[in-house]
């Protein structure tokens, strides 16, 4: 099917079948290709513990830059680009990601120094910064920077750069102070996090400060702005739209999902998790549902607004499918709740989630 956005024609998957067919045959095969050069490159990193965590955030957190690159498809011929972009970023958030979570110094002053990477990504002319400065491993081999330059690569050569920049800036400054607030000591974390919630909380709608975290952890917008930034046919309103529509509550949709089905995991581990600041599990199958709402209102003023719906009932089924939900009692109640919103779309995808990864552990053993 085809839609129209200003006076150019194009066309997008618009059906689950259509839209799984076009990311196994395409996106899949160069996201693969992508990662398996970041490995290479990891692999060679000096310093063993950062070579530990490097490789470790690839194999084990693949699936962020497979799912993310699936916004690759609105980038139309440019996907290519759009696919090394994301695949960079997010490899970036995924390493630093586990860095933090395995920190030993609980410093805000090194967390903020090695995010100042995700910044620089997205600033074509920044320079490389000592982003390990306050840490005694530092020795990476220069992995780090490749990755942000990569960023910095695709953005360089994009015309609609200076469009998106503002807001790729201020949706990468809520992750980066989310990252920040969340990985300090228990003890200080969410009296951070709430402070911070206070500050912009007058920008946004009614939500609790836990939830404006989760809205705040989600890379979606960052990969929609630069894959429609990548054509020709985009405009500086296109921009806000885009903004407007991911964040805070498609982002919020996919962050609030990733924690549901982490609850019992972050609670032996001791982990901070977002889900868990309920009054009871009847308010959060509420707000979960009150946020699957809100993200397809939000798509409503988006380009191409059916697939960004899609996307949206395709984050529920995927999630929802994951083996953890039926390993936990409470969540496998409530997520079949959940799920009963999504409708058919939803359903294709719990089902099509399932299929791959009973797919991925019979190649795996």
């Amino acid at each position: 099917m085809t839609t129209e956005w200003g006076a150019v024609k194009m066309t997008l998957p618009l059906h689950p079948f259509s839209l799984m067919n076009q990311v196994y045959r395409t996106i899949m095969p160069a996201v693969h290709k992508e990662l398996s050069y970041w490995k290479k490159r990891a692999e060679e990193i000096p310093n063993q513990e950062l070579k530990k965590q490097s490789l470790a955030s690839i194999e084990q957190k693949m699936f962020h830059c497979e799912g993310g690159s699936i916004m690759a498809l609105t980038a139309l011929e440019q996907k290519d680009a759009a696919i090394k972009f994301i695949v960079a970023y997010q490899t970036i958030s995924d390493y630093l990601d586990n860095l933090c979570d395995r920190s030993t110094s609980l410093d805000p002053r090194d967390f903020a120094a090695l995010h100042e990477s995700m910044i620089d990504a997205l600033t074509v002319d920044a320079s490389p910064k000592l982003y390990y400065r306050f840490r005694e491993d530092q020795d990476d081999g220069d992995y780090l920077v490749e990755l942000m330059q990569m960023c910095q690569s695709i953005l360089s050569d994009m015309p609609n750069y200076g469009m998106i920049k503002p807001y790729l800036l201020e949706l990468c400054q809520y992750y980066c102070d989310l990252q920040i607030h969340k990985h300090v000591c228990k003890e200080e974390r969410e009296e951070r996090l709430k402070s911070w919630y206070e500050k912009h909380k007058s920008l946004l709608p009614k939500m609790g400060w836990h939830e404006f975290a989760a809205c705040s952890g989600s890379t979606l917008g960052v990969f929609c702005l630069v894959s429609y930034a990548l054509r020709n046919d985009f405009e500086i309103r296109h921009a806000d739209r885009i903004r407007k529509g991911y964040f805070p509550y498609i982002q919020g949709l996919h962050i609030l999902l990733d924690y549901f089905i982490d609850q019992d995991e972050d609670r032996e581990g001791g982990d901070l998790n977002f889900c868990c600041y309920y009054a009871n599990d009847e308010e959060l199958c509420k707000r979960l549902i009150h946020f699957l709402h809100e993200a397809d209102k939000h798509t409503n003023d988006l380009p191409d607004n059916k697939f960004h719906k899609m996307i949206n009932r395709g984050l529920l089924g995927i999630y929802l499918s994951d083996r953890k939900v039926n390993e936990q009692k409470a969540v496998k109640v409530l997520a079949k709740k959940v799920m009963r919103q999504g409708g058919a779309v939803s359903i294709f995808f719990y089902w099509n989630g399932r299929a791959y990864r009973w797919l991925q552990q019979r190649l795996a053993g």
